[in-house]
């Protein structure tokens, strides 16, 4: 007879496991847990024999899968806010970057912000996105782009992690632009990063991942190249910010090394497509940074889907160009401005971000997946795509145990 820590009851299951059945419903379905994992979910009727230290009622409610966030930079000194201005005005990204502003501006606020006030704004973030169903999100490094900066970035991130019970997986975004003091010398500047930063960060242990901004105003293929070659020397897994300014080769590059995913897309040619799908590499879209920077030429879902793409989304949190800390506007902005289905929506922050993280026990609903989950008051799992403003979770549950 099985004994379980908790198990919840009368519940209807979105699983978001890919078959036959949209969204993977189970109508009239038990969740059983056991330490921080799930062990059995299905149809009530066919519950085995057992017993639990707790029993809850879901009260015909929704249960799926706890949100993944698997694409920001939520760690970061200051803000935009007079940038974002400036553009309502007519001017653009690119205009804003090469004066000096942009990531640059970040990058100066940030290295003059201590621990803790980078701490405290980001907590403040990452709650917002936590009481909407995250419980899991990455978050990059990027706004340092010197030795000690990316590494006390990457420190800071763990510490949110361990501070919090949302699992924070951390990204190493040295090539995220080019510093003041490399000006004119992007080539020296990756050396720097391949020959002093990368190693330091994988000697303290601080990544997950890398990650380069591959477009016409931060690094070219070529150098991007260079930097992923030395991730691979280190068995660190890659993933790219591509094409999302032109058509810059991104999406060829990532597949190219094989990336977890390659990020915004919004101008990859099919052929591009075509080698991100032979790659088995995750598209993750944006819709936060399309919003805000005006875009007119969305990604090419009518390819990603044809070449069988997998699509993930996310906040994209940035104080420039996505100061979006809800992932519930993500899925609305991203079926409005995308046409991508509820159901996509859902497996894009859920299965697929997973996917994209590289995390193969998290994001679907089955035995033997990590207890994250969250119970929802809608009466359809497309409602999470409907509404925009509306947050109608009414619980998380984080290895097993609600927040």
């Amino acid at each position: 007879m099985a004994r379980w820590d908790l198990l919840i009851t009368d519940a209807r299951l979105a699983t978001m496991c890919a078959g036959d059945t949209p969204y993977g419903i189970v109508e009239d379905a038990a969740l059983a847990v056991s330490g921080e994992r799930i062990d059995w979910c299905g149809p009530l009727a066919g519950l085995p024999g057992g017993d639990a230290a707790e029993t809850r009622s879901a009260g015909g409610q929704w249960l799926t899968p706890a949100l993944i966030d698997c694409h920001t930079h939520l760690l970061f000194g200051g803000d935009r806010a007079g940038e974002f201005e400036q553009r309502l005005q007519g001017a653009s990204y690119e205009q804003i970057a090469r004066d000096g502003g942009g990531i640059m501006s970040t990058v100066r606020a940030t290295r003059a912000a201590s621990d803790d006030a980078l701490l405290s704004a980001a907590r403040t973030r990452l709650a917002s996105l936590q009481r909407e169903g995250v419980a899991t999100i990455e978050v990059k490094s990027g706004y340092g782009l010197d030795l000690d900066t990316e590494l006390r970035m990457l420190r800071l991130a763990r510490k949110l992690g361990e501070d919090s019970n949302v699992t924070v997986c951390t990204t190493f975004l040295g090539a995220h632009a080019l510093p003041a003091d490399y000006d004119g010398d992007a080539d020296s500047y990756i050396d720097f990063l391949c020959r002093e930063v990368l190693p330091a960060v994988h000697a303290a242990g601080l990544a997950d991942a890398v990650d380069a901004y591959c477009e016409t105003i931060a690094f070219s293929d070529e150098q991007v190249a260079r930097l992923f070659d030395k991730a691979r020397e280190l068995d660190l897994p890659v993933k790219l910010h591509a094409d999302q300014l032109s058509d810059a080769g991104g999406a060829a590059l990532a597949a190219r090394y094989g990336a977890l995913s390659a990020d915004h897309l919004e101008y990859t040619p099919d052929d591009g497509v075509a080698r991100l799908a032979e790659a088995g590499c995750v598209a993750v879209l944006l819709p936060g940074a399309f919003i805000t920077l005006r875009e007119q030429q969305a990604p090419p879902l009518r390819a990603l889907r044809e070449h069988g793409v997998p699509l993930a989304l996310a906040s994209d949190c940035n104080p420039g160009t996505s100061p979006v800390c809800s992932l519930l506007t993500v899925m609305s902005l991203a079926a409005s401005q995308f046409r991508m289905t509820p159901e996509e929506c859902l497996a894009g922050v859920t299965r697929n971000a997973a996917r994209a993280l590289g995390l193969s026990d998290r994001g679907t609903l089955q035995a033997g997946q990590r207890a994250d989950f969250a119970l929802w008051d809608i009466g359809h799992p497309r409602d999470l795509s409907y509404w925009m403003g509306l947050n109608n979770l009414m619980q998380l549950y984080v290895r097993g145990v609600p927040t």
